[in-house]
């Protein structure tokens, strides 16, 4: 459970990390899922920086009934999302983020709502829960986030590479006024980010991978007004607590 003061840096500064929330043990059991999952490979596709390097990303809509389900659906990331969006929400998609040792590429800066707004959702009232599966640091191109971006509004986004970025120039400007946060992370820790923060990551020119698992969501006051959106606007049937665990070997 969140605590008062994590609510409180959310609300500020657009995002929290908490320590913890997962463990070694569940970080390897999906470290192993996504080795191992033909659902992984089946959803997999490249994204290029400006400069051509190549990030994987997975990504798909329902929840499913795998170990990714079961952190998609963990009342730990759930009840957390609605206490820090206010409201109930649902599974709007969720994703494995590749980055290739020595090779991964950056992503752009940008805002989720940049494109998700797109989809059709009238109000910025979603939010991303990031679970590290290995070791996140500078050197192997963590998430980069600026502090308290999230209270500029949507900004306007266009393509960097294969990429939606944000504006170059209101981003220059923006770099000199507020601060910019690596998140340095352990495996099983959890940032729970709003969907108006500006983040980007670094390449990975290390000789380690990173990968991580990103869980999205939406309130249900905010159901697309047109198009299809992502996932389907229904209640998320919670998994048990110790339903990572029950897809060991």
């Amino acid at each position: 459970m969140l605590t008062i003061d994590q609510v409180a840096a959310f609300d500020r500064d657009g995002f929290v990390l908490v320590e913890g929330m997962f463990s070694q043990e569940e970080a390897d059991v999906l470290l192993k899922a996504v080795e191992e999952a033909s659902r992984v490979d089946a959803y997999t596709f490249e994204a290029r920086d400006v400069d051509g390097n190549v990030s994987k990303l997975s990504l798909w809509t329902d929840i499913g009934e795998d170990a990714f389900g079961a952190v998609s659906a963990s009342p730990r990331i759930v009840n957390s999302m609605q206490i820090l969006l206010r409201e109930n929400v649902y599974h709007w998609h969720s994703k494995v983020i590749l980055k290739e040792a020595t090779k991964g590429g950056a992503w752009e800066w940008h805002q989720d709502y940049g494109y998700w707004y797109h989809d059709g959702c009238p109000y910025p009232r979603m939010a991303s829960a990031m679970l590290a599966l290995d070791e996140a640091t500078r050197e192997n191109g963590c998430l980069k986030v600026m502090v308290g971006s999230h209270l500029l509004g949507r900004l306007e986004h266009g393509r960097e590479g294969t990429q939606q970025g944000a504006e170059l120039q209101r981003l220059a400007a923006l770099e000199d006024k507020l601060p910019i946060y690596y998140v340095e992370a352990k495996p099983g820790s959890v940032l729970f980010f709003h969907c108006n923060l500006l983040h980007a990551s670094e390449p990975n020119l290390s000789d380690r991978p990173r990968i991580a698992y990103i869980c999205c969501y939406n309130a249900f006051s905010n159901i697309p007004v047109i198009g299809k959106g992502h996932g389907k606007p229904v209640p998320i049937t919670l998994s048990s607590d110790d339903a990572v665990l029950q897809f060991a070997e």
